[in-house]
């Protein structure tokens, strides 16, 4: 298997905040790990990008308001750049495919943090993860789902030196 390149842009009126505790050159080595242990078969040359943008409640909530029709703050919003249509043949083979947008909302971060129990580093990745996961066509509609997708996401930040308590992210709470 061979390691997948990722290149992330990063931004959003709230990356300052996030970077004084992750730095920014962490989030590509991150998902690149993480890339390389779901190991998508997107792209033939295992190239792949994306953007990740750390944003306010607002801003979030706005997003949310307009493309889900939900008037409310949520923690992740993830944009897929591959429900479009599948790009030929030829440019798979010429350049990286774009998984879409990751935008994360740090207000709502801190206060699922606090309340579960764990650092903002870890919640971020923890949205993260969770992201990325729909980027590449995950989805919850059942708790059995759910708790897949969640025990994935457990892996995936293990694999970056990272856990949560056992208490955060369950079904009962």
């Amino acid at each position: 298997m061979t390691t997948p390149t990722v290149d992330v842009t990063l931004l959003g009126e709230s990356l300052a905040t996030v970077s004084a505790i992750v730095p920014t050159d962490q989030w590509p080595v991150w998902l690149q790990i993480w890339l390389t242990q779901l190991d998508p078969a997107h792209s033939p040359l295992n190239a792949y990008e994306m953007s990740l943008q750390f944003t306010t409640d607002a801003t979030i909530a706005q997003l949310n308001r307009d493309y889900r029709q939900q008037d409310q703050a949520t923690d992740v919003l993830s944009f897929a750049a591959l429900e479009d249509a599948p790009l030929p043949p030829e440019v798979l083979a010429a350049m990286p495919v774009n998984l879409g947008e990751l935008i994360v909302a740090v207000e709502t971060a801190q206060r699922q943090c606090e309340a579960h129990g764990h650092s903002l580093t870890e919640e971020l990745a923890w949205l993260v993860a969770h992201g990325l996961l729909h980027l590449l066509g995950w989805d919850h509609p059942t708790e059995a789902r759910l708790q897949a997708m969640w025990a994935l996401q457990r892996s995936l930040l293990a694999q970056v030196g990272l856990s949560l308590p056992a208490t955060a992210y369950t079904i009962d709470n």
